[in-house]
């Protein structure tokens, strides 16, 4: 009688910690939440990708959306904070399509950005020689995307 209801106890125990590992990962609701700078100020986004489909779907027919800059290649030396084109009252759309900033010239190490403003002209700053500081690479991933609000504490 014992050991079954403490095998009772363990299975049940077990459920619970699965459920909630599962519950973490998912990215449904508050689990894709991450941050993001939006004019040099920290917000919370809640950030989903779109099925494959749906994807392609946006972006062979012209759909608007704003744009998320990221940099998977900053992930090496530093966790790089999303930049959003728009917030709410500011030409906001709940798609977003990602772009990604490459650091390809040796004279520029990769840093944070905190706004369009200061990654459109690091797109634009070249040296004597004619390199860009970043390369701008559109992706074929594209997000459904809502400013929750300023960044928790």
């Amino acid at each position: 009688m014992t050991r079954r209801i403490l095998a009772a106890v363990l299975g049940a125990i077990l459920l619970l910690s699965l459920a909630s590992l599962a519950m973490a990962a998912n990215t449904n609701g508050s689990g894709g939440d991450m941050p993001a700078y939006y004019d040099g100020k920290l917000f919370t986004i809640n950030f989903k990708e779109l099925p494959p489909d749906a994807e392609k779907a946006i972006l062979a027919h012209g759909g608007q959306f704003n744009t998320i800059w990221m940099c998977d290649q900053c992930e090496s030396s530093f966790m790089f904070v999303s930049v959003l084109d728009a917030i709410q009252g500011d030409g906001f759309n709940p798609l977003w399509r990602e772009v990604q900033i490459q650091f390809l010239n040796p004279q520029f190490a990769p840093r944070q950005f905190f706004s369009d403003t200061e990654i459109m002209a690091a797109a634009a700053t070249t040296t004597a020689n004619g390199q860009f500081e970043i390369t701008l690479v559109p992706t074929d991933e594209v997000y459904r995307c809502s400013v929750v609000g300023p960044k928790k504490k």
